[in-house]
């Protein structure tokens, strides 16, 4: 037996209603914009989601590292552990973009212990691929204390069979959302792994949904917010298991806890995408002031947000030559718009003061609601905002 599907409320469906309206407009926004402005928002969303879900593990990278392990870069900011860290779980994650909309991709037993084997093979003493042969216990290392005890080892293959049945029930259930939420947290209270059941966890929510055709992978993940939210992620997850293996228990806290997420996180997207036209718009402006080619755009574009331009991958994304590359960004620093740091190989550009204003002053720092609590407040879901 494992944590059932729930009965979902009224308030519940409503909620869902106004993440697929969300998800609606996230997708028309985003083919109305220039491929590379959507290019760069795919970037920088699926580095957040890598920074969120590993910093809940204890993996820790700021954006701009999380961006150049993105982009198959080594940050020498940080270790070395961290880096393959962090590589494991872009390489699991690139599989599963790529695979999320194929036909034949099938979620199994076998499906589960390959991705852990992509995500966790930077240390082979956690056994990556493999079922764990112990007990498991997850402590809260400020106290010492342990907070959860899985079910035993041997229980593992057939409860994960239950959760694959589960997965692929998605014909039967009325929203993939919920299902994918249900997946998570049936995974990470199995345990099924000597380590990474998180990540995992997280991972597998992502493809579900995205596998049932609410939104690309990049776009549908909650692991940012649950990074942002930390704390109570734990909370509620501590709240549903108590203690132990327990799939009796209610899982409808849990299930309210990702909606919330997915509603905070779609609002989200949408500012960041809108953010995103803005400076764009103003970059636009100076490259045509100064007679520039458009394709220096996205590397402003990238430098106005803090991450660094190298001549390498500025040629690569461009496709142009080293002496065209190198001529463009020399002009950019004669211009004020770029800065150079380093020398030779070494050498990287960042944006100039008046670049990095751009995305500052442009920046909507409003927060997004509880769509519970508007739900509740308004009466009714046909007039509630999907952004606040």
């Amino acid at each position: 037996m494992i944590h059932d599907y729930p009965t979902l409320e009224a308030v519940d469906k409503d909620v869902l209603s106004l993440i697929r309206e969300q998800r609606k407009m996230l997708r028309h926004q985003v083919g109305q914009t220039p491929l590379r402005w959507s290019g760069f928002l795919r970037k920088n969303t699926f580095a957040r989601a890598l920074q969120g879900s590993n910093s809940i593990e204890g993996i820790n990278a700021n954006l701009a590292e999380a961006v150049a392990i993105i982009d198959e870069e080594r940050p020498d900011t940080l270790e070395e552990e961290t880096i393959r860290a962090l590589q494991g779980y872009r390489t699991a994650m690139t599989y599963l973009i790529r695979v999320h909309d194929d036909p034949h991709t099938q979620i199994n037993a076998q499906f589960i212990r390959s991705l852990h084997y992509m995500m966790i093979n930077y240390d082979m003493t956690k056994l990556p691929g493999q079922w764990r042969t112990g007990p498991v216990y997850v402590v809260h290392e400020p106290s010492g204390d342990t907070v959860y005890e899985g079910p035993p080892a041997d229980e593992v293959p057939r409860l994960i069979n239950e959760l694959v049945a589960q997965i692929n029930s998605a014909d039967d259930v009325d929203s993939s959302t919920v299902l994918g939420a249900m997946a998570h947290l049936n995974l990470a209270m199995i345990h099924p792994f000597k380590d990474g059941n998180g990540r995992m966890a997280r991972a597998l929510q992502t493809l579900i949904i995205a596998q049932n055709g609410a939104s690309s992978p990049t776009f549908c993940s909650i692991e940012e917010w649950l990074g942002r939210n930390t704390q109570a992620y734990y909370e509620i997850l501590k709240e549903v298991g108590r203690g132990s293996w327990n799939p009796g228990n209610s899982a409808l806290p849990w299930v309210r806890f990702c909606l919330r997420a997915h509603y905070q996180q779609a609002a989200t997207l949408m500012k960041r995408n809108a953010h995103f036209g803005r400076v764009w718009e103003e970059i636009s402006k100076i490259t045509r002031e100064h007679g520039l080619n458009e394709r220096v755009e996205n590397a402003l574009l990238e430098a106005a947000f803090g991450y660094k331009i190298r001549n390498q991958r500025y040629r690569e994304e461009g496709g142009i030559s080293d002496v065209v590359a190198s001529r463009d960004l020399k002009r950019l620093c004669e211009l004020g718009l770029l800065s150079p740091v380093g020398e030779k190989r070494g050498r990287y550009y960042v944006g100039d003061l008046a670049l990095l204003d751009i995305a500052l002053r442009t920046r909507d720092t409003s927060k997004a609601g509880d769509p519970y609590k508007m739900i509740a407040q308004r009466g009714t879901s046909d007039q509630l905002p999907l952004v606040m």
